[in-house]
């Protein structure tokens, strides 16, 4: 039970709105997924945020005038506030699911979406909490924030999701070594690159 304080009214949760503008059909459960996705996320890192569309492909003005080509579609954009409309968040579900694409891609995209899902939202919430929260971060330094960001949070809930698996439990005894293995390898190929 909350303690309240006289005066003061407890803080109530409020969920980011979900708008499905996709004509896609989505995998079972798509939208509880991005919900458990952002609520995994602390709700401060989401302050601001309005809402969450879907879309079929992302279609931005500001993407034709652009000096590097882009590879493939843009899976997600983040649409910073501008006056008095909020920040909220853009996802592509062509670009997860690839519907126009061969089978096989097409069945790869979909036993990947949920994470592909989370690891996107990650990113952009992650974009979101640097650009209007954090003000310590330089604006040159704020790509490598934001990519450990995100990977800090899809570890962290990858492993809440495979808690239980058979999987974990066969991998877990063997994981440090695989990632003191993995971080030699590094240091050796960073090595190799200064020669």
């Amino acid at each position: 039970m909350a303690i309240q304080t006289a005066g003061q009214k407890t803080a109530k949760v409020a969920k980011l709105k979900i708008e499905d503008q996709s004509t896609i059909d989505l995998p079972k459960g798509a939208h509880e997924q991005i919900q458990k996705a952002l609520d995994f996320l602390p709700i401060e890192h989401q302050r601001g945020l309005e809402r969450v569309k879907l879309v079929d492909f992302i279609n931005d003005p500001r993407l034709k005038n652009m000096d590097v080509p882009m590879k493939g579609d843009l899976p997600g954009l983040y649409h910073p506030r501008v006056q008095n409309q909020g920040a909220w968040l853009e996802l592509s579900m062509g670009a997860l699911l690839q519907p126009t694409e061969g089978w096989a891609k097409r069945w790869m995209a979909k036993s990947a979406f949920k994470s592909n899902l989370a690891g996107l939202i990650f990113s952009l919430v992650g974009q979101h909490y640097h650009f209007t929260l954090k003000h310590s971060v330089k604006k040159q330094n704020l790509e490598p924030q934001i990519r450990q960001y995100a990977e800090k949070n899809l570890r962290e809930w990858g492993e809440k999701e495979n808690a239980n698996s058979v999987r974990a439990k066969i991998f877990k005894p063997v994981r440090p070594y695989v990632e003191r293995m993995a971080k030699w390898l590094n240091k050796k190929a960073a090595q190799n690159q200064k020669k």
